[in-house]
């Protein structure tokens, strides 16, 4: 099931609906979509056991990159610790940047957002920042405590209104997810079939899923 999502997920057309529908912040829209570009993680999972699925693209923001990791999350319960595994995954992700020289010396690291897309039950409810997963420190000692914030999308949480709103590749997967199959809505149905047609690929990879 997650390889689908993956699938789906290494579509540009489906990472930029993801950031325009669903991460609502004003830095979205200085994004250029045109420079949309998958990457390799193979050799990321080499290092990471306990691998979580990711799809990770780079797409030009204003004069640098910003990496966009994509963590697909489809278990039966909430990882009270993603953010924790989000901290050693990125961490990885630098560590091979600067192994295969992709980074200068005196450079600067480049910025990655981390995105949870989770479509269990029951509704996400761990913490989202790893700071709040470390015992509180004495006054002056919490500076020292790593911070890292992942940004949730918890498709069970959406409703159906909003998702119509919305109204884009990406919703469109949400909203099938969220409807029996022997039920299927014949109107949801003609839609997706429409605005696929101009994207054969994502087509065929909506079919296999």
């Amino acid at each position: 099931f997650d390889q689908g999502y993956k699938l789906l997920f290494s579509h540009p057309e489906m990472v930029e609906d993801l950031l325009k529908g669903f991460v609502k912040e004003d830095w979205v829209n200085t994004l250029d979509f045109s420079s949309l570009e998958k990457l390799d993680t193979h050799h990321i999972a080499d290092n990471f056991k306990e691998r979580i699925s990711d799809v990770i693209w780079r797409v030009r923001l204003k004069e640098q990159w910003l990496y966009v990791c994509i963590l697909l999350e489809f278990q039966s319960t909430v990882d009270e610790y993603m953010a924790l595994r989000c901290l050693v995954y990125i961490g990885l992700f630098y560590q091979d940047m600067l192994r295969t020289k992709q980074i200068s010396p005196g450079d600067k690291l480049p910025p990655v957002l981390p995105i949870v897309l989770y479509n269990g039950e029951p509704r996400w409810h761990a913490e989202t920042d790893i700071f709040h997963l470390i015992n509180q420190l004495p006054s002056g000692l919490s500076q020292y405590s790593p911070r890292l914030k992942y940004f949730l999308i918890d498709e069970g949480s959406y409703k159906n209104d909003e998702l119509e709103s919305v109204r884009n590749f990406v919703s469109l997967l949400f909203q099938l997810e969220k409807t029996p199959s022997k039920n299927m809505n014949r109107e949801l149905l003609v839609s997706l079939i429409q605005v696929l047609k101009e994207t054969p690929e994502l087509q065929r990879s909506f079919a296999n899923f």
